[in-house]
C-alpha cells in the first residue's frame, strides 16, 4: 500500500424505503448480503454496518443516515460500501453532504455493487448525475400520483380504503368500490332508524352489537365510528378529496341524499348533539292570535314498502292561552305562504348583513348562468330569486340560514303571514 493513501476502512450501509415508491428496492438483508461477499472477495475491510428502513426523498430525515456522516466526520471509516448510489441519496441536501465530505478527505471511496467514486471530478459528477436522476423519478413519481389521483376522482372513485359497508375490487385490471353485501343492508338501515325513526347513536350501537355487527378486523365498532358512518356524504353518492373538493362517486349509494340530511337535521347542525331536532322555520314566526311561539313537530308515516314518509307541522305553543284557536300548518304548505310573503314585501323585509352577502352571490351566478345559456328572462329582485331557489331546491342549512337572516317580526293568523299580530 502506498504510505499516502490512507488505510481504507468501510462503513456497510444498506437502506430499503418504507414507501411504495420504493417496493421493488432490494430488501435490506438482500443488500447487506450481496455486498458482504463482494467485500470478501475484494478483501475489504467493514468495520461498520448500518441498516435502516426510511425515504431519503428528504434532506435530514434519517437518523442512521446521520450516524452514517458522523461517523466519517469522526475518522471511524472513511470508505461507504452500499448497494447502488440511491441508497444513499435521493435529494439535494444529503448528497452535498456527501460531496463535502469527498472534498475536505473525510470520505475517501464510495463503493457500489458495479461502480466506485472516489474525490474526482468526473467520478463526482456521475455520482451526482445518479443521485439526481433518483431525485427526478422520486419527484416525477408524486407528479403522476398525483395526476392519477385527480383523473381517478374526477371518474368518480375515491382514493385510499372504501368505507365501511363497501369493498375496493380489482378485477381484470379495473379497480372500483361495490357495496358489501353484508355490511351494506345494515348501513342503510342504521340511516333509516336514525333519520325514520329518530335512533340516537348509542342506540343504534346496542342494537349493531345485538345483531353481531363488526368491522373489517371482525371487531364491535365503536360509538365513534357510528356518528362518523351516519356523517359520511359517501353513502348517498359524494366524496371530497382532499378537503374542500367534491366529487359525485360512481359507486352505487346506499341511501338518498333527503335520507342523509334528514340525518343530519336529527344530529343537530349547531348543537352537534345527536337526537336533537331542528326544524328550518322554527322561531321565524310567532301566533297572530296570541303572540306565542309557533314551534315545530314531526310525524311519520310507514308505507307498505317498508319506507316512511316524514311530515313537519307548525303550531302555536298555546303557552300564552291554552285555548288559542290557531290551527296546525304542514311545512309544505308554510313555504308555499313565506315565498309568496317574500315576493310580496320584498321592498320592505330588513335582512342581515350575512343574508345579504348570500343573496348578491346567488345573484350574481344566476345571472351568469342565465348569459351563458342564453336565458332571455329578467330576473326579480334578488331576495325574491333567491328565496325562490333556497325554499324549493336549497339544503335544510340554507332554509335555517333564510330565516334567521330576516330580521322582521312576522306573525301567522289563521294560515296568513303578516307583519302585524
Amino acid at each position: 500500500m502506498d504510505a499516502s493513501q490512507p488505510e481504507m476502512k468501510y462503513c456497510l450501509y444498506a437502506r430499503k424505503s418504507s414507501e411504495q415508491d420504493e417496493r421493488q428496492a432490494m430488501s435490506i438483508d438482500s443488500q447487506l448480503n450481496e455486498m458482504k461477499l463482494l467485500a470478501e472477495k475484494e478483501g475489504l475491510n467493514i468495520i461498520k454496518v448500518l441498516e435502516e428502513s426510511h425515504s431519503a426523498k428528504e434532506s435530514g430525515q434519517r437518523r442512521v443516515y446521520n450516524d452514517l456522516l458522523n461517523g466519517l466526520r469522526n475518522d471511524e471509516y472513511n470508505c461507504v460500501l452500499c448497494w447502488d448510489a440511491s441508497r444513499l441519496s435521493r435529494n439535494g441536501g444529503d448528497l452535498g453532504s456527501l460531496v463535502d465530505l469527498m472534498d475536505s478527505g473525510k470520505l475517501v471511496q464510495i463503493k457500489t455493487y458495479s461502480q466506485t467514486f472516489t474525490n474526482n471530478p468526473n467520478e463526482k459528477f456521475l455520482l451526482m448525475i445518479l443521485c439526481s436522476q433518483a431525485k427526478l423519478e422520486n419527484d416525477n413519481k408524486s407528479v403522476n400520483i398525483k395526476r392519477g389521483i385527480k383523473t381517478k376522482c374526477n371518474m368518480g372513485w375515491r382514493p385510499g380504503v372504501a368505507p365501511l359497508g363497501y369493498m375496493n375490487r380489482h378485477f381484470n385490471g379495473i379497480k372500483d368500490i361495490i357495496p358489501d353485501p353484508e355490511r351494506a343492508p345494515i348501513i342503510t338501515e342504521m340511516y333509516q332508524k336514525a333519520g325514520y325513526h329518530g335512533w340516537s347513536g348509542r342506540k343504534i350501537k346496542l342494537w349493531l352489537d345485538e345483531i353481531g355487527f363488526t368491522n373489517r378486523s371482525g371487531k364491535p365498532i365503536a360509538l365513534s365510528q357510528v356518528f362518523l358512518i351516519l356523517t359520511n356524504p359517501f353513502y348517498y353518492g359524494e366524496f371530497e378529496y382532499p378537503e374542500g373538493v367534491w366529487f359525485k362517486g360512481s359507486h352505487v349509494p346506499l341511501i338518498s341524499k333527503d335520507l342523509f340530511e334528514l340525518v343530519q337535521q336529527f344530529r343537530g347542525i349547531n348543537k352537534g348533539k345527536w337526537g336533537s331536532k331542528q326544524f328550518a322555520f322554527r322561531g321565524l314566526l310567532k301566533c297572530g292570535h296570541c303572540g306565542g311561539d309557533v314551534t315545530a313537530e314531526e310525524k311519520f308515516k310507514k308505507l307498505l314498502s317498508g319506507e316512511f314518509n316524514r311530515h313537519v307541522y307548525y303550531r302555536c305553543t298555546k303557552k300564552v292561552d291554552p285555548h288559542c284557536p290557531e290551527k296546525y300548518i304542514n311545512e309544505a304548505r308554510l313555504i308555499e305562504l313565506f315565498g309568496n310573503f317574500i315576493a310580496d314585501n320584498a321592498e320592505v323585509i330588513k335582512i342581515s348583513g350575512d343574508l345579504r352577502s348570500e343573496i348578491e352571490k346567488h345573484s350574481a351566478a344566476t345571472e351568469a348562468l342565465f348569459e351563458h345559456y342564453g336565458v332571455n328572462r329578467k330576473l326579480d329582485k334578488p331576495i325574491i330569486e333567491y328565496s325562490r331557489y333556497v325554499l324549493n331546491k336549497g339544503s335544510f342549512s340554507e332554509k335555517a340560514n333564510l330565516t334567521r337572516g330576516i330580521e322582521n317580526s312576522m306573525y301567522i293568523k289563521d294560515g296568513v303571514i303578516s307583519f302585524k299580530q
